[in-house]
């Protein structure tokens, strides 16, 4: 299913793009949501769900497919799977900014596939759901983040930079030779060291290993997720096809009563 929502960022649209595509950033404003770990460029974490007493928890991934800086155009893949595996669920968002004075309009176009719990709820509830969430989403960005003063601006990377060495010691001179030995010939050449062994139970670090891929997974430790109670959210949607399913079956059961009274 497709699903189509606009919101509009306070903020001019290089600042408003910065953030946005800032994953990190705004992982703690997405509702059921938390981001766990970063792999180079794959995003992992989870969602969690409630539907009436039952939570689910949805793990899954996500990437940027598409990050053009000159259109302000993004394209995200997204998916996951009910921890039970139960249920799966597959989006690619379409994000395009627009500029509007110091504000900057955002749509945002969704490619859904859900099978599962979920999918029980038809297309209405789940619009109603994806609206008020990004509601949500965007009221969380302007009380949070875009209230920080570091809005817009990435923070510069700490470095510790190593004293400025003092001025070079003299190289020693050549050991002297033993009593007896005799000295080299001039012009020979001086014989290389051969390699030096290495101490006993000592291995060789992976960034001493010639070709070994640098370690780019990093753990996020963000604030507990609470779950989304979809009832809450859609209760006029979710009563609009509970209710005609509950009147047929008390007009089921009083028709057994009378029939069998």
């Amino acid at each position: 299913m497709r699903l189509d929502n606009e919101f509009e960022v306070p903020r001019p649209i290089d600042e408003a793009w910065a953030v946005l595509t800032d994953v990190e950033r705004i992982a703690p404003c997405l509702p059921g949501a938390q981001l766990t770990e970063v792999d180079g460029d794959v995003y992992h974490g989870f969602v969690k769900i409630k539907v009436g007493p039952v939570t689910a928890q949805y793990a899954g991934e996500a990437r940027f497919r598409e990050l053009d800086v000159d259109r302000r155009h993004a394209v995200l893949d997204a998916k996951g799977k009910e921890k039970s595996g139960r249920g799966l669920a597959n989006a690619v968002v379409t994000a395009d900014l627009e500029a509007a004075g110091d504000v900057t309009k955002v749509k945002v176009s969704t490619e859904l596939t859900i099978s599962g719990p979920l999918a029980q709820f038809g297309r209405g509830a789940i619009a109603e759901v994806s609206a008020k969430l990004l509601g949500q989403f965007a009221d969380c960005l302007r009380q949070t983040v875009l209230d920080s003063p570091s809005a817009g601006t990435a923070a510069a990377p700490t470095t510790t930079q190593a004293a400025a060495p003092g001025p070079p010691a003299a190289a020693p001179g050549p050991p002297a030779a033993a009593p007896g030995t005799p000295a080299a010939a001039p012009g020979a050449p001086a014989v290389a060291p051969g390699p030096q062994a290495s101490e006993p139970g000592t291995q060789p670090s992976a960034s001493d290993t010639p070709g070994a891929a640098p370690d780019t997974r990093r753990t996020i430790h963000g604030p507990e997720a609470q779950a989304v109670d979809v009832f809450s959210v859609a209760r006029g949607s979710i009563l609009k096809r509970v209710i005609p399913l509950i009147v047929v079956v008390v007009v089921v059961v009083v028709v057994l009563i009378v029939w069998l009274a």
